[in-house]
Formats: C-alpha cells, sequence, structure tokens
C-alpha cells in the first residue's frame, strides 16, 4: 500500500561506507580547496538566496520612493530621454547624445527612478509590490532553510494578484478622472481598453467578481452552503521535504552516548562524510561519569553494531514499523431513531421548527422613547460633602474611643458606603449600638450599619446623600446587560449601590414577595416589573394574571388584554377586582399547573424550558393534547385585603402555588403595604426566598418582611432591600411615571393582538350544583351529538379537546361539555385528570343518541 500522510522517504538506514581510496582523498582536498558551487552543498543556494533577499531590499526602497517622486523623476525618465542604455555614462557622454543629465529624487537614485518606472508605470502599475514579496519569500527560504509558504503557490497567486490588481485599478481609473496612471501601469490601461471595447463595464465588473471568487475558492475552498455544524477531523500537517531529508539523516543512525563501562559504541568504525553536516546540527549528548566511579572502563574491548545502542539501553525497545496491510472499513452503528423523532424529523425539515411566534408576528416591542430620560444618569462627587461626612464619622468615633486604620467612600445614587476598618481590638458591637448617635452626628435619616460587611472585613455604614439622583427606567432598560441578557424573566430593578445595573431573573427567584409603607415606592415596583417583561417577552411567551383589590393601580395594562392578560372563561374584565372572584383564579391556576405537569410527565421532561423547546423541534404531537406553554406571572397588587376578605381559601391555592407551579413556569408576585404575622403567614413565607422590601415603619414590619432588619431604616422614594436568600442588596427603584405606563399600553394595545385574552383552565367548585341539573334535550347545542362522538372516539372528556376539533370558543365547548357530563357520557370534573367517558363505543353511543332523540 502506498504511504500516506506524514511518512519518511525512507526508514532503512543507509548502508555502511566502504573505506576511502586515495585517489578520493585526492579529491576531497580539491574539493575543500576549490568548492564547486552545486546544489547538493547548499553555499549556492544561500547565496542566491541572499541575492533575493538584496533585491527584494532594493525594490521596496525603489517603489516606495517612487510613490512620493514620481512626478520630480518623470522630467529624468521621459523629458530628458533617460533610460537603462544612459544609465551607467558620464555627463560628457550624455551632451553628446543630447540627454540633460538632471537629478532624480528617488532614494536609489537613477538606477531606482528607472527600475520604479518600469515596473509600475510601464507594467503593472502598484501591483509590482507583489516582486517584493516573491524575491523575500524565496530568498528568505533558500538562505535561512525556514519555509515561509510553498514557492509554487507563491508564485501562482503572485501571477494571478499581478493581473487581477492590475485590471482592477484599470477599471477603477475610467471612472475617476483626477486618478494616476501609474496605479495601473500600462497593462491595467490597454487591458481595459480592451475589455471595454468587447464587454463593456458590466462585463468588466462581472469578470473581476468571477475571478476574485474563484481564487478565493481555489485558495480557501470556501463553503457556500449555511453554515453546519461538522465533526472535526484531526490530520497531521504536512512535512516540507528539507525537514524530511533532515529526519531521514537523523535517523539513519542512533546518538551515541557513552557508557559506565563501556566504551563508545561504533568506536573503531570509520564514520562517514555524509554524517559530518549531521556532527555538526546534533552534536552528541555526553553523561557525566561522576556518579559511576565504581564501574571499571574497558576501553579495549568493542561491540557490534546492534549489540547496544541507545534504544536498548535508555529507551524501551521501539516497535518495529507495520506491515503494509489490506484496508479495512469500519462502519459504526447508528443510533435508531424512534418514530416519533423520525417523524418531527421530517416535519422541521417540510415545515421548520414551530414558531410560537407566528399568530403575532407583526409584533413591535416597545420602542425606548416612550420612557423618560430623568437626570443625567451620572452619579455627580460632591467632594466636599464627602470629607465632611468622613470627618463626623471619625470624630463620632473617636467620642467613643474607637479608632479607625482605613475609610472607603462608594457613591450611589441615593446612599453612599463608607466602608471602615477599625483599629486592631475594637469590637464590632461597640460600632453597631452608635447608628443613633452617628446619624445625630451627620443630621440625617436612614443611617444603617451594617457590621460586618458579608464576604468583607469591614463595616459599612450607608449615608443619605443630599441630593439623590432619579435612576429613570429608560437608563436601565437602554443598557446592553439588559439588551443582551438570556434571562427568562428579567426584571430590571434598578441600580445597587456601587451604581451598577441590577436585573434579576423571576423564574430562578422563583417568586417575589413585595412589602412596604403607603407612599414609599411599592407601586412603582410593580409597574418597573410589568414594564421590564413587556420590553423583553413576546405575547406568546407570556401571560398575566392581574388582581387589583384597589381597582386603580393595574387598571393601565387593560389596554393590552389581547396581547398578555390572561383571565377565566366568562369574565368579561381581565383585571380582577373583586376579592371572590380572586379565589376562583387561584384554583384555576392551580388547575393549569396540574395539567402542565401531567403535560411535562408525559413529554418526559423535568422543566417548562425543557418542554417548550421539545414542542418547537415538534417531537410533541398536539392531538395528545400538548400545546406551547407561556409563563404565566401573577401579580397581586394589595394582599393584605385577600386575606381579611377570604383568609384560608386564598392561602391555601396560593402556597400549592408557591410550593410546585416553579417547574411549569407560574410565578408569583405578591405585594402588601401590611407586612405583618397574620398577613404573611409562616407558610407563604417559606416559600417565597425572595422578598423585596421598601421603607416600613417599625422594625417588627422588617424582621417580617426580610427576618432582619435594615427596611425601617430606608430613605422611601424607591429605596429598597432585596433579600434573594443568601444576601441582602440595597437598591434604588427604577422609576417609571403614570404617564410613560400609559405611552406603553396604548402602543402594544393599537397592535394586532389574539383574538381575546388567555384563557385559564375552568374550575367547578366542589359546593356547586352544576352537574346535578336535569338535562333537556330541547336545550343541546347543535353540535352535541359531533361532540359526543368526538368524545367516544378519542375516549377523552376534555374541553380543549371540543375546542380545537370543532374550531368552537372556550365557553360553548364549556358549556357543551357541562351538557355531555349532564346526559351521561361523561363523568364529573376531575381536577387535573381528564373527564371519564361513560360510553365505549360509537355503537352504544348511536343507541344511546337514538333512545335519547325518541325519547
Amino acid at each position: 500500500m502506498p504511504s500516506k500522510g506524514n511518512q519518511f522517504r525512507s526508514n532503512n538506514f543507509r548502508d555502511e561506507p566502504q573505506p576511502k581510496t586515495g585517489g578520493e582523498k585526492v579529491q576531497k582536498e580539491k574539493t575543500e580547496i576549490f568548492p564547486r558551487f552545486q546544489f547538493d552543498n547548499g553555499r549556492a543556494v544561500k547565496i542566491i538566496g541572499l541575492l533575493f533577499l538584496v533585491i527584494s531590499v532594493y525594490f521596496l526602497v525603489s517603489f516606495t520612493s517612487y510613490l512620493f517622486t514620481w512626478e520630480e523623476d518623470q522630467s529624468y525618465v521621459i523629458d530628458a530621454n533617460g533610460g537603462w542604455h544612459n544609465l551607467f555614462r558620464n555627463a560628457e557622454a550624455l551632451e553628446k547624445a543630447g540627454v540633460r543629465d538632471i537629478a532624480v529624487e528617488n532614494w536609489l537614485g537613477k538606477f531606482g527612478a528607472l527600475l520604479a518606472h518600469q515596473f509600475i508605470y510601464e507594467w503593472f502599475g502598484v501591483a509590482s509590490f507583489i516582486f517584493i514579496v516573491i524575491f523575500f519569500i524565496i530568498g528568505y527560504r533558500w538562505l535561512f532553510k525556514v519555509r515561509i509558504a510553498s514557492i509554487s503557490k507563491t508564485l501562482g497567486y503572485s501571477f494571478f494578484f499581478l493581473v487581477f490588481a492590475s485590471v482592477t485599478m484599470g477599471f477603477i481609473h475610467s471612472f475617476v478622472s483626477d486618478y494616476p496612471h501609474f496605479l495601473e501601469g500600462e497593462f491595467g490601461f490597454w487591458t481595459n481598453r480592451l475589455l471595454q471595447a468587447e464587454i463593456g463595464n458590466a462585463g468588466i465588473a462581472g469578470l473581476l467578481v468571477f475571478l476574485g471568487l474563484s481564487i478565493l475558492i481555489i485558495a480557501y475552498n470556501i463553503d457556500f452552503k449555511l453554515p453546519e455544524k461538522k465533526r472535526e477531523v484531526k490530520v497531521q500537517p504536512e512535512i516540507s521535504d528539507e525537514e524530511i531529508e533532515l529526519l531521514n539523516e537523523i535517523r539513519s543512525e542512533p546518538v551515541e552516548f557513552p557508557l559506565p563501562g563501556r566504551v563508545n559504541i561504533r568506536e573503531t568504525r570509520e564514520k562517514p562524510a555524509s554524517l559530518q553536516q549531521q556532527e555538526r546540527l546534533a552534536p552528541p549528548v555526553v553523561i557525566e561519569e561522576e556518579d559511576f566511579k565504581e564501574q571499571v572502563l574497558r576501553p579495549n574491548k568493542t561491540f557490534a553494531a546492534g549489540d547496544i545502542t541507545l534504544e536498548n539501553v535508555l529507551r524501551p525497545e521501539p516497535e518495529p514499523e507495520p506491515e503494509p496491510e489490506v484496508e479495512m472499513t469500519v462502519e459504526r452503528p447508528r443510533d435508531e431513531k424512534t418514530t416519533v423523532e423520525k417523524t418531527a424529523d421530517s416535519l422541521v425539515e417540510r415545515f421548520g421548527e414551530y414558531d410560537p411566534k407566528l399568530d403575532l408576528s407583526g409584533y413591535k416591542y416597545p420602542p425606548l422613547d416612550l420612557l423618560e430620560n430623568y437626570g443625567s444618569n451620572k452619579i455627580a462627587v460632591n467632594t466636599e460633602e464627602l470629607e465632611a461626612n468622613k470627618n463626623k464619622i471619625v470624630e463620632t468615633l473617636n467620642h467613643y474611643n474607637i479608632e479607625i486604620d482605613k475609610i472607603k467612600a462608594t457613591i450611589g445614587p441615593t446612599v453612599t458606603l463608607y466602608e471602615i476598618i477599625p483599629a486592631p481590638g475594637i469590637r464590632i458591637s461597640k460600632i453597631k449600638n452608635l447608628e443613633d448617635d452617628i446619624a445625630l452626628s451627620l443630621a440625617a435619616l436612614g443611617i444603617r450599619i451594617i457590621a460586618p460587611m458579608p464576604g468583607k472585613g469591614t463595616i459599612g455604614i450607608e449615608v443619605p446623600n443630599l441630593h439623590p439622583e432619579m435612576v429613570s427606567m429608560r437608563s436601565v432598560l437602554a443598557t446592553e446587560k439588559f439588551q443582551n441578557t438570556t434571562m427568562d424573566l428579567p426584571i430590571a430593578l434598578g441600580k445597587t449601590i456601587s451604581n451598577e445595573i441590577f436585573i434579576a431573573d423571576l423564574a430562578k427567584m422563583p417568586h417575589l414577595l413585595v412589602a412596604g409603607a403607603t407612599g414609599q415606592g411599592k407601586s412603582v415596583g410593580i409597574n418597573s416589573i410589568l414594564v421590564s417583561l413587556l420590553y423583553k417577552l413576546h405575547p406568546a411567551q407570556l401571560k398575566f394574571v392581574l388582581v387589583d383589590p384597589k381597582k386603580v393601580e393595574l387598571t393601565l395594562f387593560r389596554k393590552i388584554e389581547r396581547h398578555f392578560l390572561a383571565k377565566l372563561p366568562g369574565e368579561e374584565d381581565a383585571i380582577i377586582t373583586d376579592t371572590k372572584k380572586v379565589v376562583n383564579t387561584l384554583n384555576s391556576l392551580c388547575v393549569e399547573m396540574d395539567l402542565r405537569y401531567d403535560l411535562l410527565k408525559n413529554a418526559q421532561v423535568r422543566n417548562l424550558r425543557e418542554y417548550n423547546s421539545k414542542f418547537i423541534g415538534r417531537r410533541l404531537n398536539p392531538e395528545e393534547g400538548h400545546r406551547f406553554l407561556p409563563f404565566i406571572v401573577l401579580i397581586i397588587d394589595e394582599f393584605a385585603d385577600l386575606m381579611m376578605t377570604a383568609g384560608k381559601e386564598v392561602e391555601a391555592p396560593i402556597a400549592r402555588i408557591a410550593q410546585l407551579a416553579r417547574a411549569v413556569g407560574i410565578h408569583l408576585v405578591i405585594a402588601t403595604q401590611r407586612p405583618s404575622v397574620n398577613i404573611i403567614t409562616g407558610t407563604i413565607k417559606a416559600n417565597f426566598p425572595a422578598r423585596l422590601a421598601f421603607r416600613v415603619l417599625s422594625k417588627i414590619d422588617s424582621r417580617t418582611i426580610l427576618d432582619s432588619g435594615g427596611a425601617d431604616q430606608l430613605i422611601g422614594r424607591g429605596d429598597m432591600l432585596l433579600s434573594t436568600g443568601s444576601e441582602l442588596i440595597r437598591l434604588q427603584c427604577a422609576f417609571v411615571d403614570t404617564p410613560e405606563v400609559e405611552r406603553i399600553a396604548d402602543y402594544i394595545g393599537a397592535q394586532r393582538g389574539y383574538p381575546s385574552a388567555w384563557m385559564l383552565p375552568e374550575y367547578f367548585d366542589e359546593n356547586s350544583e352544576s352537574g346535578t341539573k336535569e338535562f333537556d334535550p330541547d336545550d343541546k347545542d347543535p353540535l352535541f351529538e359531533d361532540a359526543a362522538k368526538l368524545i367516544v372516539m378519542h375516549q377523552q372528556g376534555s374541553t380543549s379537546l371540543i375546542q380545537r376539533k370543532l374550531k368552537l370558543g372556550y365557553n360553548r365547548a364549556g358549556r357543551i361539555i357541562d351538557q355531555l357530563e349532564a346526559a351521561g357520557v361523561v363523568g364529573p370534573f376531575e381536577g387535573s385528570k381528564a373527564r371519564e367517558v361513560l360510553i365505549p363505543d360509537d355503537y352504544a353511543l348511536q343507541q344511546f343518541l337514538d333512545n335519547m332523540n325518541n325519547g
């Protein structure tokens, strides 16, 4: 089998040279005295390589100088009739020939001017610079034995570049009047004239594009297909001819080591002359014999060539070169795809992946122009204020014999954090007890001491700024951090003390508990959460369930009902203001949660992201009830009012949703202005690790919401603390005003939406009598029999099945399923499970319908 890849030309050791005769010695002496310039000894090659390098330098100096001095040198080359035949004539000879001896400006004198004029003006224009590259690559290769590029490829590409660049410059010259002629040269100029007469400018442009793309394909093998992921096959790099020859020479004889107790291997053998160069390249390695003094050297004893070598003394014996074998092709077994996967692949190939946004493909996200830009969004550093606060802090602590080694200030939009390092031996609790004294000395409210700072060996003192900066929602949403986020439900809360944008993922929280006294920014915080999600998600990806017992806080979002809101079937208003309807809505969300868990179980996935990814890839059959599942965010603006009117009826479903709904994409945001223990019970708090606290009125309320103090020391107006369960972060809430919310709602509401709000599943109260009413055949729906046949055929009593197959609205489908239950076709509602079908087959159903119509 022929050798392939990275192989040596010869793997056999060369034959030992024969003893030299006297004639050969004489010939050797002659060779040493009069060396012949042959390519074998490399001397002539090196000289030619050096010459080529010098030529490349001459060309570089001459051509570069010509770009700046060509106008002055034209008078010598053309006007004065200077040429190559007059180059080495003296002044007298030039006068006799009628040639003026004009000084030239080229850095290489007359020779440089003539050389550059010949190559650039007379021949190929500025493309002649490629000759510098040609001479340099060949010269460098031959002189230093270093391969920069293949000589043959260099010559081929250079020739193409000469022609292509010269013609391209000439083509540009035809459109630009003020254009130096030397850029394209005579070749490019006349070639374009010829081509223009034959194919015109359009033909020349097409030809140049074709040639440019062709050389790119030849050089880089560009693939114009869509990018695909391919398995990378590692190929060993090829070895140049010089490297192969050198490796063969080195491998032809083993390197010799003087060994303890042995003479040098092949000591008595005369070394061949062909190895002289090898000895210079690879001198023998000598191992010191100091550690082997006890060994006895026997210089008179010699060994055969194959007795001891480097390989069998210091290395394990190498494996012999494998003999050529018969090629064998190994076929790896392919993973067999299931029928569902094959069907999904064929559907994706024919129709592409499922696009949940297709129904509202023209939806446009709200622009940032709808938001106001408050302030300069830059923190103004007031040096006098910082110095005054520092002096007061140090002075107050000195009154109580507390020394400070170092103090550092971090300026935020609302407060400034002073980090102090107390002297050794100072107790932290002693500084903590001085909170009121420091507030008195600074004459400021909202002083908060953090002792110690988490993760730092410092004590933090937060002092409000005299002139706080307002953080606008626009400044937060316009940042790259928000625009490029990969979070599922990003909410832009505002800025930290260090003036950094803070964005949290509601999907990972997974629920948020918000508390704050009246007028401290709680409603603004709710609006900032809603606006953040509206700016980031498509209506197909997100639905809101809004509960507003106050009836005025969330009514601005009524205009986006057909885009983002969800409601119960039969309800007119998507924003729930009646506390009696909240219980049904919460229970309906529990039903939706159970239905989603059944879908996830059937799809064999663990969370909503995996389920939707599988559905988009068409690996889930909609005929089996699968559908794209959007995120559902339930927002309750005043939870205390619900707890006072409904109590346990509200607490039970909220606790159940908070415990289980994270994996299926249902998340809660509950806000209250009364964070007392009878409102935020232990059951609810246990399932809300993320809590957002605005300023509250008492330390007890702060401990109720955050399990620690601090919320009672905030300064209000959007100043808040976020507890994520592991750390406490002070933030300044992003401000979004009511007119801004109105503009956003108007912008979304003016666009084409869905026919109605997203419908939550029906919920039947156990105490209701909907299933005990008698069935009246005269009042049945016209599609009653079609629905009955559909239910019996699929053996699945589902409202969504009737709605999808018969193309009905949810309300009418719900009435039909109630009639089927009253007639005895399906069983009662069983929560997340589908209704039981009481008729086994179509024959029994037909008999049932005949008896019902005749009776």
